[in-house]
Order: C-alpha cells, then sequence, then structure tokens
C-alpha cells in the first residue's frame, strides 16, 4: 500500500472513530494594520489560577485538511496554504527571513511538507538581511475556522535557536491588527527543549474603556513530554469551544483556558474566524541564538492538518 493511499485510509478511520466516539459520548451522557506579528510573542504567563483541564469535545465531521501528498519537490497546494513573506520577528530577535522558495517549503515526496530552515544570507522584499532563511505558511484568504478540533501531526527539529510553531490567527488581523485580533498558538516547540510543548493564547488588553493597539495579555502553560519531541511525530491539538480552549498532545488533553480565567480587562476574542500557521522560526529572544551544534538545514515535517467540527 502506498503511503498515500495508507494516509487515506487512515483518515477515513479518523472519521469513522470521530463519529463512533461522537455516539458513544451522547450514549453516555458525557459532557465532556500593522505589519505581520512576529512568529509570536516571546513571552507566556501561566495561568495564576488554572482551569481544570475539560475532557476533549468529540468532532465528527472533518471540514478542511491537507494530507501533503504529492511529488518531491512540490509546492505546496496553493488552494490551501499562502507565503507570508519577509524577515518578520525581529522586535523578537529573531534572524530568520521567510521566502517563498521551494528550498524552505516544499512536499517531501512521502505524504509530508518539510519546512526547511536554512544558514544563508539573503536580502528579502523588505530589504532586510537576514543570515537564515525558513518558511511560514497561512491560510489567511482561503481558509479560517470558528470551534472545532483543530490538530497537526508534526515531527519537529531539536537543536538551540530553532522554534516550530502551529499557530492561528484572528482574521482581523489585516484591520485590527495585533494583539487586538487575536492568537492562539496550538503548539510551540523549542529546539533547545525539544521535550516542551507551550500552548498560548494572546488577546487584547482594555484599559478605561480603550483597547491599545499594542497592549495585550499572553496565557499559556507547558505540556512537558516523558522524552523529545523530536524524535517522532506527535499530533498537537486544540479543542476550541465559544468560552473555552483545551490543549492536546497525541489525544491527551493537558490544559484548558477559559474566558472566565481572565483578569479583568483581559478580552476574550476567541469567538471569530481564525486562519492557520505553520512556521519554523531561527533566534529570537525566547529561543535563543543557534549553535555551531545546531543542524542545518532544520527541517519541521507536517504529515497533515486536519479540522473538524461537529
Amino acid at each position: 500500500m502506498t503511503r498515500s493511499v495508507a494516509k487515506s485510509a487512515i483518515l477515513l478511520l479518523c472519521v469513522a472513530t470521530s463519529v463512533v466516539a461522537a455516539a458513544l459520548a451522547l450514549l453516555h451522557q458525557k459532557h465532556p494594520g500593522s505589519s505581520p506579528p512576529s512568529t509570536r510573542a516571546t513571552t507566556a504567563t501561566t495561568l495564576s489560577r488554572p482551569h481544570a483541564v475539560a475532557a476533549a469535545t468529540h468532532y465528527a465531521r472533518l471540514v478542511w485538511s491537507d494530507e501533503f501528498n504529492g511529488r518531491a519537490g512540490a509546492a505546496p497546494s496553493a488552494s490551501a496554504w499562502n507565503h507570508d513573506i519577509g524577515a518578520y520577528g525581529s522586535p523578537d530577535g529573531e534572524l530568520q527571513t521567510y521566502t517563498a522558495s521551494p528550498v524552505n517549503a516544499s512536499l517531501d515526496g512521502h505524504g509530508s511538507l518539510a519546512i526547511v530552515a536554512m544558514r544563508q544570507t539573503v536580502t528579502g522584499p523588505d530589504h532586510l538581511m537576514r543570515r537564515y532563511t525558513s518558511a511560514r505558511l497561512q491560510t489567511q484568504g482561503l481558509f479560517s475556522v470558528k470551534y472545532g478540533l483543530i490538530e497537526a501531526r508534526m515531527k519537529v527539529p531539536a537543536g538551540a535557536g530553532l522554534w516550530s510553531a502551529f499557530w492561528m490567527l484572528g482574521n482581523g488581523f489585516s484591520t485590527v491588527g495585533w494583539p487586538r485580533c487575536g492568537e492562539l498558538d496550538v503548539a510551540e516547540i523549542l529546539g533547545g527543549r525539544p521535550s516542551v510543548a507551550r500552548g498560548t493564547i494572546h488577546g487584547p488588553t482594555e484599559r478605561s474603556g480603550n483597547a491599545s493597539r499594542r497592549s495585550g495579555y499572553s496565557s499559556g502553560a507547558d505540556s512537558d513530554a516523558d522524552s523529545s519531541l523530536a524524535l517522532a511525530f506527535h499530533v498537537y491539538a486544540v479543542s476550541w469551544s465559544p468560552d473555552s480552549i483545551t490543549w492536546m498532545l497525541d489525544g491527551k488533553p493537558w490544559s484548558t483556558v477559559t474566558a472566565a480565567d481572565l483578569a479583568t480587562g483581559q478580552r476574550w476574542v476567541f469567538n471569530q474566524p481564525f486562519h492557520l500557521l505553520l512556521s519554523l522560526a531561527v533566534g529570537g529572544d525566547w529561543a535563543g541564538t543557534p549553535t555551531s551544534s545546531t543542524p542545518f538545514p532544520a527541517t519541521l515535517l507536517v504529515d497533515w492538518v486536519r479540522v473538524y467540527q461537529r
């Protein structure tokens, strides 16, 4: 059986399993602007009063997916993804420029998307010179989602200064800017700490009834794996409902944040459509600087991205 056929069969099995799970759950009555921002804000404040981790909601309907099947070297589907190009992230000290080159983002011919960070000096269309290149893909203008199960199966690279991320931005980004549009980080994994996945939300803070264009909050938590996440593929996901977000690693919920957890003045903006992003950054105040032992090229492999709803 080819990899492509196998993945299709597995996808059908996942959908069928989700339908059965949803039926069983009911049976047993279980309840369970501005220029683009940097890869993300570099800090996240762990909730001082964490909400109990919620059971994952069961979603039966696959509404969008990319399985990344295709010949080696082919570009990601233009009907699903577009490239965010430029040296974003300089406020956070990031060192890369994002390109649309197949050297930095292409299918690997084995059913995965390869996002590759390279050590090479390039001056981008923004006339900023950087000594590293990589790729940042987004579904902006092509696909967005409001609530559901959003997940990606990925194998992240290890190495100091590497910053893998699967994340989401509110569609209002181009009109209201960041952080007023909202940001939901499904998973961020630093190559220097490859056993830790971080999930975070970013939103605006209002004072005296006004929301500053760049005044915001970050709330999140870390999931500590038993071993390096760079050793194998893992599924990173969020279960997103109108008033809560639950993060999951390999199907196991590990953190939940709710609208009620936010402090006075912090706005819950996670009740609008968001688009998806995949990126591999280099350097930054949070990720740190690459060292002589950091492997380049460094590759983030994405086996698939899937979105389910009720």
